[in-house]
């Protein structure tokens, strides 16, 4: 069994899914901390705060930041999305990305959708969250707020390690980090490059768990990097 899935963990999750994290906006998001394996875990909800969203993301970034500094790994899925959107809003609103809140601390990020697209490849069925819950017997509430995401995106995360053990427990939290950037620039290319010959494929962004933006500051442009 993989033993750092039943230790402490914490899960990331914004509210909806949109498609353009230059356009979108965060209407939602929650943090969900657990210490262990059936330990009752604790949420913090931000509901988009009219007039306030840059204190929502600033506190959102600065709890991100204080686990990162702890060691804990961060559970995200899709963390491309959820973390490129809020580190878009900290750039509208605070001026500066989320690699800027974390400072010397990197996040541990693990990522229940790449994780099963590399471990269990061949199995039929989608992978929405819905389609994963179902597969991995994680409950799932009515109301898919950003609180039930996250803590559905840390049951899940568990729930490949009761699963897959051996092919987890061979590697630590970090060194998982590095191998799902490489899984997850095979896989979003993969289907563009079977559809290559046959049209116009869409653009896909291999980069994970931040992707990189252009973002106009008081200096001038800047890019921002990954956080790790």
């Amino acid at each position: 069994m993989a033993v750092w899935c039943d230790g402490a963990l914490t899960a990331f999750a914004t509210g909806g899914r949109g498609e353009d994290v230059e356009r979108d906006r965060m209407g939602s998001a929650a943090v969900f901390a657990q210490a262990g394996r059936g330990v009752p875990g604790h949420i913090l909800r931000w509901p988009r705060r009219g007039g306030r969203p840059a204190v929502m993301v600033e506190e959102i970034a600065r709890t991100l930041a204080a686990r990162a500094a702890a060691g804990v790994p961060l559970v995200v899925l899709d963390a491309p999305y959820d973390l490129s959107l809020l580190d878009r809003e900290l750039g509208r609103h605070r001026d500066a990305g989320l690699p800027r809140y974390l400072g010397r601390s990197s996040l541990c990020v693990l990522d229940p959708l790449v994780l099963d697209r590399q471990l269990d490849r061949s199995r039929p069925g989608g992978r929405s969250l819905a389609e994963l819950a179902a597969h991995y017997g994680v409950r799932l509430p009515g109301d898919l707020d950003a609180g039930a995401r996250a803590v559905a995106a840390l049951g899940l995360l568990r729930a490949m390690g009761r699963r897959f053990g051996p092919g987890l427990s061979r590697h630590s939290p970090a060194e998982l980090h590095a191998l799902q950037a490489v899984w997850h620039a095979v896989q979003v290319r993969a289907p563009q490059d079977w559809f290559a010959g046959t049209g116009p494929a869409g653009r896909v962004d291999p980069a994970w768990p931040l992707r990189p933006g252009v973002r106009t500051t008081k200096a001038g442009p800047s890019v921002d990097k990954p956080a790790c």
